[in-house]
């Protein structure tokens, strides 16, 4: 049974941003697997009914399961579902504020800033998403997905295709240049291949803009993450995802295009709908069982 909301408290009065800024200090700090996050973005959407929700309800509304629910408490180091309940119900109807921050800043600080101000420039972008929707199902629908990324861009494209392929039946890192990557390239497209995803951030290699050039030939479409609208790599490219590259740093940071790779998986996961998340529920259950994890 469902508990009735606190007498004489209207869910319509409490403070959204107070709620928000009590629960990300609820979750901070601790590792989340995606179906975890899937709950705690439902959560910070709907904490004020979430608060009365059974676990079986919390997992029918996040779309998840209940064992995943279960876990998810855990994961935030409680006993159990009811337990957390209660931290959240403290979290909506405390009167805990956010702690006051202190407006001077080192030169690192100022520089973590700067970043920041690149994140805002990346989520204004962003303010009309069709683009990164288009882009995520025409993604999501290539099998093989290819991911390229050379030398800086490696590791991202490592990343984005380590996550890829929780949720897709076959993703190919293109991590070599020359005619290895040729090879791997007319294969995928003689496999039924229909997109690359590109990576390429500065400084840009020549091998990469080959790789596109050859992707082209065997006519495959490209989808490239850089950080300029326009240049030799942007020409080659059918849809191109602008992320900033911070270079206050000795070395540069990429931190808004990994935040745009994060957000064109979290959109092709949508776009894949049931199907993606019961790859993802999946993996939870598997590594679940064989204890992949450390969970203290």
């Amino acid at each position: 049974m469902r508990h009735a909301p606190e007498p004489g408290r209207s869910l319509a009065v409490l403070d959204a941003a107070r709620i928000v800024a009590n629960l990300r200090a609820l979750f901070d700090g601790h590792r989340l697997s995606p179906s975890q996050r899937r709950i705690a973005r439902y959560l910070l959407d709907n904490a004020q009914e979430a608060v009365f929700f059974t676990s079986a309800d919390l997992a029918e509304r996040a779309g998840v399961s209940q064992p995943s629910v279960t876990r998810f408490a855990a994961a935030l180091g409680f006993r159990g579902f009811p337990e957390f309940r209660e931290a959240l119900r403290t979290s909506v109807f405390g009167d805990r504020q956010p702690a006051a921050t202190d407006d001077r800043h080192n030169e690192i600080q100022e520089l973590v800033t700067s970043e920041i101000r690149d994140l805002e420039r990346l989520r204004d972008g962003l303010a009309d998403p069709g683009q990164l929707r288009r882009v995520a199902g025409q993604l999501a629908g290539s099998s093989p997905l290819l991911v390229m990324g050379l030398r800086i861009s490696a590791p991202l494209a490592h990343l984005f295709g380590y996550l890829a392929e929780k949720v897709l039946p076959d993703v190919r890192v293109l991590d070599v240049p020359g005619s290895i990557m040729e090879d791997r390239l007319s294969r995928a497209a003689e496999s039924g291949a229909a997109w690359v995803l590109a990576i390429g951030l500065p400084r840009y290699p020549r091998e990469l803009e080959q790789g596109l050039v050859w992707a082209r030939r065997v006519r495959l479409k490209i989808a490239l993450v850089t950080d300029q609208p326009v240049g030799r790599l942007t020409d080659l490219a059918d849809e191109v995802l602008l992320a900033p590259v911070s270079s206050g740093f000795a070395f540069d940071s990429h931190a808004a295009a990994t935040v745009l790779c994060t957000a064109l998986l979290h959109t092709m996961l949508d776009t894949l709908d049931a199907e993606g998340q019961a790859r993802l529920e999946a993996f939870d259950d598997r590594a679940a069982e064989r204890q992949v994890f450390l969970t203290g």
